[in-house]
């Protein structure tokens, strides 16, 4: 009858209304940042191994069948004909091509695909055993008195990303890179010889022996054939390593802690920064944490501090004439640098009770002081006019650093006067950074998302189309055709001193 409700339209009409209240919560709860919690939400140091010497020690033990394969019964790659090389190249072109077609981001597309050579140990796990073994012997020194193993960890960049791309995937954080076994879908190749350990720890002339066995394994491979090894990742984070057979290496793309464009270390046209990526060192003293600066920040009562060897080299001339001028000075810690775990605790202690933290060239532009200053939560004033910084595409040093010319940084009372011109709001700001900026250059085991390792291959993506272009390139362009010179000529990077009080 009319004007009465009918129960079974009533109850229809509930059923409706639930469900969809229901489909309504659910699309808000896929829209809600809870369920893609941001980076920084993983990053707990506490769960991570930033020890190289710990990690080490556990990489060794889970890894120990592996060194004692001998090199003629183990599986791994070998070198093969030029057949083998035109076989790649083909199934390379179908791979991209099917990539081309299903992946709209594809070549610019995270995750990197990365192939890593099963080298024979001696380039390998037999190095990582030398340094564990010789670790205790503290009479190794360089010959300008640093100990040889403590240089070696500073530059172990090569051990982190290899440890953590041949670790099992269920044991990894990544996701901007995933290692391949087929090296037709590769985006890129890494070779996993650590060039550091073997230059420091072996004698010369069998460390010379070892280079040269390595360039011809690494070069007869059908995927660097291919090539012509622009697409291979080749660890030389000390500028010492491989040096005496690099040149025949120069179209990979190298691992490096500077570029150092003078010409001290890298011959004309080895390195440049659209083809090479520079790497942070490993810190030398330990993280302070928000917690740790939430309790330093107020004390710290020194304006200006600098710990480490006075006389250096080249660029690092410098620092005689910074600590003659500043010595003595209110305010200011000049102290002259000292090996072992005593010089490290001093250096610690010295950051952390400091407002800004003097890093000045080294023999090469770059110091791993830089980065002891940043974990430490101290502002780097940097005073290195050819330095290069480590994924600067990504980061941007001026939040966390005061960058000062050479020529301005040695006028008499001129870099006191500047410093203690800066507003306390900018230098709140300016630590408020280094605490968000630290965990980029914490090496650590697993790796961590927007960690060092992370950066790299973040950095890596923005090279690979470039280095699919060249290598095409390569193959069709008749060797030696052009008598013009196509070099790009640049101005040298001189430091301007940044502008930051206003």
């Amino acid at each position: 009858m009319a004007g009465k409700n009918n129960p079974r339209s009533n109850s229809r009409m509930t059923i409706f209304l639930f469900l969809l209240a229901f489909s309504l919560l659910l699309f808000l709860f896929s829209l809600s940042p809870l369920r893609t919690p941001s980076p920084t939400q993983h990053f707990h140091v506490s769960d991570a191994e930033t020890s190289f010497l710990a990690s080490l020690d556990h990489f060794l033990l889970a890894h120990a069948q592996t060194s004692l394969k001998d090199d003629d019964t183990a599986p791994r790659d070998e070198p093969q004909n030029d057949d083998m090389t035109k076989k790649l190249d083909d199934a390379v072109f179908h791979s991209e091509m099917d990539r081309l077609l299903s992946d709209p981001y594809y070549p610019v597309s995270l995750p990197l695909r990365v192939y890593v050579y099963d080298m024979p140990p001696k380039f390998t796990h037999d190095l990582l055993w030398l340094f564990k073994n010789t670790y205790r012997d503290t009479s190794n020194l360089t010959s300008n008195g640093s100990p040889v193993h403590r240089l070696i960890e500073q530059h172990s960049i090569d051990y982190w990303l290899w440890a953590d791309l041949i670790a099992p995937q269920s044991e990894r954080l990544l996701t901007s890179v995933v290692r391949v076994h087929r090296q037709e879908e590769a985006d890129l190749f890494y070779i996993p010889f650590f060039t550091t350990i073997s230059f420091f720890l072996m004698e010369k002339q069998q460390c010379k022996a070892l280079y040269r066995e390595a360039l011809k394994w690494i070069t007869d491979q059908p995927a660097w054939k291919r090539s012509g090894g622009r697409d291979h990742i080749l660890p030389v984070h000390h500028p010492w390593s491989f040096k005496s057979v690099r040149r025949y290496v120069k179209n990979a793309i190298w691992l490096l802690p500077d570029m150092d464009s003078t010409g001290n270390w890298y011959k004309p046209g080895q390195v440049y920064l659209e083809k090479d990526l520079i790497l942070p060192y490993v810190p030398n003293v330990d993280l302070c944490d928000a917690k740790c600066l939430s309790e330093t920040n107020p004390k710290r009562s020194t304006l200006l501090f600098f710990r480490g060897r006075l006389k250096r080299n080249a660029g690092g001339k410098i620092r005689s004439k910074l600590g003659a001028e500043l010595s003595g000075v209110d305010g200011v810690v000049i102290e002259e640098g000292t090996a072992g775990d005593g010089g490290k605790e001093a250096a610690q202690r010295g950051m952390r009770k400091s407002l800004f933290c003097l890093s000045p060239a080294g023999d090469t532009p770059s110091s791993a002081r830089l980065f002891d200053a940043i974990v430490s939560g101290c502002i780097p004033v940097i005073i290195s006019d050819e330095l290069e910084l480590p994924f600067e595409g990504i980061l941007d040093y001026r939040k966390i650093a005061v960058f000062i010319s050479s020529i301005d940084a040695v006028k008499p009372g001129w870099l006191l006067k500047y410093l203690k011109g800066i507003r306390p709001a900018h230098i709140k700001a300016m630590q408020q950074n280094l605490v968000k900026y630290s965990r980029h250059f914490l090496y650590s085991s697993p790796a961590q998302p927007l960690g060092p390792e992370d950066l790299v291959w973040k950095m890596m993506a923005g090279k690979v189309v470039n280095i699919k272009l060249h290598t095409r390139r390569s193959q069709r362009v008749v060797e030696g055709s052009r008598s013009q010179c196509t070099c790009e000529c640049r101005s040298g990077n001189i430091t301007n001193t940044a502008s930051i009080i206003s």
